[in-house]
């Protein structure tokens, strides 16, 4: 593995690739370490750190700084993290299968690609201004449990200064990940996030093992072996499961048409044509949290603004909470749902179909055109079930695991879920892309066995 790796960095083109991916990556765990200026930031971690361990606002919290690439617990630029960004996507998405003028332009190709993420940055700009704009009046009127703002330089004036930064804030990141795409290696907003997840993980180690080192780990201990074992044990099950899903694919056999050229017969070869079991990767669990935090935000104000109302009141405590029964079977459901929504984006049968035919080649047993586009999008249909059956038991993971074992549900998003799920896909991800750059080259693959 060293001396693949040292391959890497022989290749110009490569190394510069990797090099910037680096270097941005860099400047994004940079941002973590300017904070908003006038903010107490000892009272606002404190009263952070309260709320994580707590049912409710704090563990949503703690999903959306899972989830956005950010750090809740300080008041930074960076403090939206991308999750503006995330959220204008999945707007964007969602529209463009209804709303005919953007279906239109995602028909275009590159140009309206293009054109697509120009709205999608407008869009961002917009959510990150109503988003920092809530974020500093909360921090500003005690909506943590006391002003965090300096009473100096609480008024209109620093509020609208603190929204302005935080924006620009999620703009830079934004373009971060832009320029990763362009110039760097990997999907540069997935890499953010895995990057903000990767920095967080050594914190929720050391909070699961630092009861150890008061009372040990015996039997019944915070930090026993009856803790321990089953936790590593499922973060080895789900390392090897989302490999295992990750790479799965149904091989559909292909089988070419003969062609007689001269006293030559071209053609007549079988091959297979691979569809991924999980073809929406992490997208689901992203746009599913990330819809989620809607009620509870809208929940939140309306049991503020009408306390007495029973209804407001289960409504906000339900998703509010993050761990009800209900919350979870929305949260599967929507997983569900953008699987086989990204997937009906990504996966199209009908042009699949066209393709096949136009090489002239066909699916065995089943006639070219209609037939074979009928055929495909049944097996798709089949194999995203599963696909999503496992995201789904991926993410509520952490839920029975907190609720279960009795230990803190930041320990168990990082450590037996959403969070091991998206570093684990991008960490393929990226190892499959500097891949394809090394067969290029006729140089062995990351993924390689030593004899290939």
């Amino acid at each position: 593995m060293l001396s693949r790796l040292k391959t890497v960095f022989t290749i110009p083109e490569l190394r510069q690739k990797v090099m910037i991916t680096l270097i941005l990556l860099g400047v994004y765990r940079m941002g973590f370490s300017i904070p908003l200026p006038f903010i107490d930031q000892a009272a606002f971690a404190e009263n952070f750190k309260n709320m994580a361990g707590q049912q409710g606002m704090g563990q949503v919290l703690q999903a959306v700084a899972l989830l956005s690439a950010s750090k809740l617990g300080n008041a930074t630029i960076f403090g939206l993290g991308i999750m503006p960004y995330i959220s204008a996507s999945i707007i964007f998405q969602l529209l463009g299968q209804v709303y005919p003028p953007l279906e239109a332009l995602q028909k275009e190709g590159e140009t309206g690609r293009k054109k697509i993420n120009e709205y999608t940055r407008y869009a961002t700009v917009v959510i990150c201004l109503g988003q920092s704009f809530f974020w500093i009046r909360m921090l500003s009127s005690g909506g943590m449990g006391q002003g965090m703002v300096l009473e100096d330089y609480s008024g209109f004036f620093y509020v609208m200064v603190a929204t302005i930064t935080m924006t620009t804030g999620t703009l830079l990141l934004m373009w971060i990940g832009e320029q990763i795409d362009e110039y760097g290696i990997g999907n540069g907003i997935s890499l953010l996030i895995m990057a903000g997840i990767l920095a967080q993980m050594p914190t929720a180690g050391m909070e699961l093992l630092r009861p150890a080192f008061k009372s040990g780990i015996g039997l019944g201990t915070d930090a026993g072996v009856d803790k321990l074992l089953p936790l590593a044990v499922i973060f080895v099950s789900v390392v090897l499961g989302v490999i295992a899903i990750t790479q799965a694919q149904r091989r559909i056999p292909i089988q070419s048409a003969k062609h007689v050229r001269g006293r030559r017969v071209l053609g007549g070869q079988r091959q297979f044509l691979p569809l991924r079991v999980n073809q929406a990767g992490v997208m689901p669990i992203i746009f599913a949290s990330s819809l989620l935090m809607f009620p509870m935000f809208i929940f939140g104000y309306l049991n503020q603004a009408f306390p007495n109302s029973s209804f407001l009141s289960m409504a906000n405590s339900t998703f509010g909470g993050g761990r009800g029964l209900i919350y979870n079977l929305v949260y599967v459901g929507l997983i569900f749902f953008f699987c086989y929504f990204w997937t009906s984006i990504t996966f199209n049968p009908k042009d699949m179909a066209e393709n096949l035919k136009d090489y002239g080649s066909f699916v065995p047993g089943y006639r070219p055109g209609s037939h074979t586009e009928k055929y495909l999008d049944q097996v798709m249909t089949r194999i995203t079930y599963v696909g999503a059956g496992f995201l789904a038991l991926i993410a509520i993971i952490p839920t029975l695991v907190a609720s279960g074992m009795s230990i803190s549900f930041m320990i168990a998003s990082f450590y037996g879920g959403t969070g091991l799920l998206i570093v684990v896909s991008v960490a393929l991800d990226l190892v499959q892309k500097i891949d394809s750059h090394l067969v290029m080259r006729n140089k062995p693959g990351m993924l390689e066995s030593e004899d290939v």
